[in-house]
């Protein structure tokens, strides 16, 4: 059973440790797959379960690291990304659709499984065969590939391009913030160089501050060489100083939600 927040709101803007918004706990969510457990956070636009439009139906952001993503007494060193109160902006501002976001807390087993190990390729298959159809069975999400984004920042922005390189059946939608495409000797990287088949019908959003800048740079041109066009299918971006960490992924986030979600 899913664990409602019962605490007080954040309103826009207040820097409190409160959520804005409607969010369910999953607590320790076992994946038979990986053999471990995991919370699993969601969080609902304030349309969902609304009486005048019961049947609506929502597309679903999935974010790693998801201790970090809303909460700031969950949030590495008290910061969060700030999730509840951009897209709550953006949904209010009718820029992009509503959305659920689920958020994946990490593990112990972090880095293996943010990258491309047998665990990091284990994570993807919970997600895509365990917890995907978990939160399409328990809420109202439109499950197909058109309607489904996955994203982290780092590491995360890191198992974010392998979902979406690998799994294009499932994700359309690929948002990769600051990522450590340089991990295991530039191995994300020679994989789109070495790609030959067909392009693959994933948008992905790349950016960076003072953190990545070739390796973001030259993810960005090997895979605009396979034919994403700027705009359309990838969006890249730099952000001049920007440092490694979540109040920067917070400050640039609206970017990937409105490529990916956006209402014009």
């Amino acid at each position: 059973m899913a664990e409602e927040n019962k605490k007080p709101r954040r309103k826009p803007g207040q820097e409190k440790d409160e959520i804005i918004g409607k969010v369910q706990y999953h607590k320790e969510l076992f994946s038979p797959i990986l053999n471990n457990k995991r919370d699993i956070v969601v969080w609902l636009p304030i349309g969902y379960n609304a009486q005048k439009n019961p049947d609506k139906k929502y597309p679903v952001l999935y974010m790693h690291d998801g201790q970090n993503i809303m909460d700031p007494k969950t949030a590495y060193v008290g910061k969060d990304w700030r999730v509840d109160e951009t897209v709550m902006k953006l949904i209010k501002q009718k820029k992009i659709k509503e959305i659920i976001v689920v958020g994946i807390y990490n593990s112990p087993d972090r880095l293996d499984e943010y990258s491309w190990t047998e665990k990091g390729q284990n994570y993807l298959k919970f997600i895509v065969t365990e917890l995907k159809p978990f939160i399409d069975s328990a809420y109202k999400t439109l499950s197909d590939k058109d309607n489904t984004a996955i994203m982290g920042s780092s590491m995360g922005g890191l198992i974010s391009f392998y979902a979406g390189w690998h799994y294009p059946e499932v994700f359309s939608m690929a948002g990769c913030l600051s990522s450590s495409f340089y991990y295991n000797n530039d191995r994300s990287i020679k994989q789109v160089e070495e790609y030959t088949g067909h392009k693959k019908h994933v948008k992905f959003y790349i950016d960076h501050g003072e953190d990545g800048n070739v390796r973001g740079q030259r993810m960005f041109v090997e895979l605009s060489k396979k034919g994403y066009v700027i705009g359309q299918d990838i969006d890249y971006f730099y952000s001049p100083g920007a440092e490694h960490n979540e109040r920067e992924w917070a400050a640039r986030l609206e970017r990937p939600l409105l490529f990916f979600f956006g209402t014009k």
